[in-house]
């Protein structure tokens, strides 16, 4: 149960910063805005109305109800008592926090606020927020962890 409260508040520590960030530009950048931040990164306002890398315009519906039956099904299985590590709670909180940050863009706005846009990064030409930032925070900490943590000596197990 404590892992389970630990996912608890990492997902709503990060979904409190995605929106307090998306807020903020939502509010100083006007739509399809940039602030320069530096010469890397700069703050460009866009709404996504479609899904990941702006797939689907026009179907955000589509992704926020996937989202949120992902997200449910998550948290019930992490309550059951799933049999994972501390670590791969705190992961998860990071995907649950970001997920829900997009889902409530969505039903709030229409459309996920988008913002931060990297320069200098040849065939990148994406717009993301902080919200997807927290979920790849996630997800690719739990991969490697999976891929390497778990191995045993003398497991052959794939």
């Amino acid at each position: 149960m404590k892992d389970f409260l630990l996912f608890c508040l990492i997902t709503g520590l990060t979904l409190a910063w995605a929106q307090a960030a998306g807020w903020w530009v939502n509010q100083n950048i006007p739509l399809y805005g940039t602030l320069e931040w530096n010469g890397f990164v700069h703050l460009t306002h866009i709404r996504n109305h479609g899904g990941i890398f702006g797939l689907l315009q026009g179907q955000g519906w589509l992704f926020g109800s996937l989202s949120l039956g992902l997200l449910a099904g998550i948290a019930v299985w992490l309550f059951m008592g799933a049999a994972i590590s501390r670590f791969e709670y705190a992961c998860f909180g990071c995907i649950a926090g970001g997920g829900l940050s997009n889902v409530i863009d969505r039903l709030v706005h229409g459309s996920v606020i988008d913002y931060i846009n990297l320069q200098h990064i040849p065939y990148w030409n994406y717009i993301f927020n902080l919200a997807d930032l927290t979920i790849h925070a996630g997800i690719w900490p739990m991969i490697l962890y999976g891929l390497l943590a778990r191995k045993t000596p003398g497991n052959t197990d794939p």
